[in-house]
Formats: C-alpha cells, sequence, structure tokens
C-alpha cells in the first residue's frame, strides 16, 4: 500500500510538474507571438504614422487633476496626433468609476489648456476605460470607431494594439518614449505586462462584453455631449 501510494504521488508531481511546465511555455509562446505579429502598427515617428479618423489616448494614474508623467506624455502625444492631423477626433479613454477618482476630466482639461487649436466638439470623453480591452470594446460599440492610433508607451503598445486588431479595428500605435523613467520601474512593468498580455490573449478570444457599454455615441458627432 505505500508503495502505491509513494507511486501516486510521483505521478501526481510529474503531472503537476508538466502542467506548469506547458503554461510557462504556452505564455512565452503567447509573448512572443504577440510581440511579433503587432510590430509593424507600431510607430515611434509621428511623421511615419497613417492618418486615422480617432486618436485614442489611453489613461494612467492622476492625483486630482494632475496628471502622472506616464499620462502626460501620452496626452501630449495625442495633442501632437491631432496638431499634425493624422487624426481628427482626440477619444480620452480612462478610469471614472468613482466620483473622487477621474481620469478623463483631468486629461480634457489638460487638453483645453495646452492644445487651443483643437476644437471642443472633437474631443470625446470614455468615462468607463477601466482597462485596455473595455477601452477598445467601448471605442468600437459604443462610439463606432473603425480606425484609430493608440497612444500608449513601448511597454504596452503591443498588447493595445493586438486587443483593438483583435476586435475588429483599424489600429495602429504611437509609441511613447520611456526612457526618462528610472530602469525598475519599466522593470516592473516588463513584468506587468507579461501576464497582461497572456490574459489579453484570452481575452480577444472569449470578447466577453466590458464592465459597461451604454447608449451609441458616434465619434463623428459632437464630443462635448461625453463631457460629465
Amino acid at each position: 500500500m505505500q508503495n502505491q501510494a509513494q507511486r501516486i504521488v510521483k505521478r501526481s508531481i510529474k503531472g503537476i510538474t508538466l502542467l506548469f511546465v506547458l503554461l510557462g511555455l504556452g505564455s512565452v509562446l503567447i509573448n512572443l507571438g504577440m510581440i511579433k505579429n503587432t510590430e509593424k502598427y507600431i510607430y515611434t515617428t509621428i511623421e511615419d504614422i497613417p492618418g486615422k479618423t480617432t486618436v485614442l489616448v489611453l489613461g494612467s494614474q492622476t492625483r486630482g487633476t494632475r496628471l502622472s508623467r506616464v499620462l502626460e506624455d501620452r496626452v501630449i502625444g495625442g495633442i501632437a496626433l491631432i496638431a499634425r492631423g493624422t487624426g481628427r477626433k482626440l477619444l480620452l479613454s480612462g478610469d471614472h468609476g468613482d466620483r473622487y477618482y477621474d481620469e478623463v476630466n483631468a486629461m480634457r482639461l489638460y487638453v483645453l489648456d495646452n492644445a487651443a487649436g483643437i476644437a471642443e466638439e472633437d474631443i470625446f470623453m470614455d468615462h468607463a476605460g477601466f482597462n485596455t480591452y473595455d477601452s477598445m470594446y467601448r471605442a468600437r460599440d459604443v462610439f463606432e470607431v473603425k480606425d484609430l492610433v493608440i497612444v500608449t508607451q513601448r511597454f504596452h503598445v503591443n498588447r493595445a494594439v493586438y486587443i483593438a486588431r483583435g476586435l475588429g479595428l483599424d489600429a495602429v500605435a504611437y509609441a511613447q518614449s520611456q526612457e526618462k523613467f528610472a530602469f525598475p520601474m519599466r522593470l516592473r512593468w516588463e513584468i506587468r505586462e507579461y501576464l497582461a498580455r497572456v490574459k489579453a490573449f484570452v481575452f480577444v478570444l472569449l470578447k466577453p462584453p466590458p464592465r459597461y457599454l451604454g447608449d451609441r455615441i458616434p465619434i463623428t458627432g459632437d464630443g462635448r455631449k461625453t463631457w460629465i
């Protein structure tokens, strides 16, 4: 009986080890494949970016109405794309799930203060862009976006493009430099992103609805209707 029990334990250990090896290998392949398949849609030089209807700026942390350095770089990139004519409509997507935390209005105020040339009606706000997947899904189904330039940092850009194109959007991205940030911070981003790409792969495969949808607000209309 003891020998049989030991054999069962050994088989179980081997099975669990094999499972973890396969999961690890699968995560590596997902990451490599996602990066390889999206690189051709990613630009670091603004002059090379093809024109699209919408410029989508993805949210990040704020403190009151003050943008984090990460988010400020993204908003500046979005402003530059609109100023250059690479996009016509600016969609600011972020977390406004709490009355005391509001990424999108902080972004809007920054645009109004620093880009007087952008018409107010061309500034749209997505208050329920709680994560990258929700932002892309809502861009397609709420704002009826069909083509867009995504603005985010280099560590995040492959996943963002993968989700957008996986949901049927004609998407490219303007990757913001992250060299100004300390190496430990960039390393944390990369580690987190490794796991986030696996999650994105599953979400694009299953295509669950986002946390919130709501009424349609066509990106071709007046963005001021989204101002809250």
